[in-house]
């Protein structure tokens, strides 16, 4: 299998990815809610705002002229999403009647999982992808 159709693929399971995880915002905004830091203001807003970016940049990584922008958009909005990870691991990985993991599950979000999600983003792509 040659290497643009594997970045072909990998950017499709990314758009499903993000355009999944952006209506989740909207049919189960109490998921996310609890985990936005309460010194940031407007949460409802910013659930909703965080939401609506996940689809459009999700959907914009199958529009060849959006590609490289909307994986660019993608990168951004991870590094934006650190904080609530942070916040996530201050409160001990837990949230009363929502997410609950173990504190080394959080570390682990934080410094793996996310990682490799700004990599996927940089790699289904954006490397490789020529400027629009």
């Amino acid at each position: 299998m040659g290497a643009e159709r594997l970045n072909r693929i990998s950017r499709w399971i990314l758009a499903v990815f993000y355009i999944s995880a952006g209506i989740n915002h909207f049919v189960n905004p109490a998921f996310y809610l609890p985990l936005i830091p309460p010194y940031f203001p407007f949460p409802e807003e910013i659930n909703i705002l965080s939401g609506l970016a996940e689809v459009v940049l999700g959907g914009g990584v199958l529009f060849p002229p959006f590609s490289k922008q909307s994986l660019r958009g993608i990168i951004l909005l991870l590094i934006a999403f650190i904080p609530s990870h942070i916040y996530f691991i201050q409160i001990g990985s837990c949230i009363e009647g929502g997410l609950c993991t173990r504190p080394a599950v959080g570390l682990f979000r934080l410094v793996v999982i996310h990682p490799l999600l700004i990599l996927w983003a940089y790699y289904s792509g954006l490397r490789t992808l020529k400027t629009t």
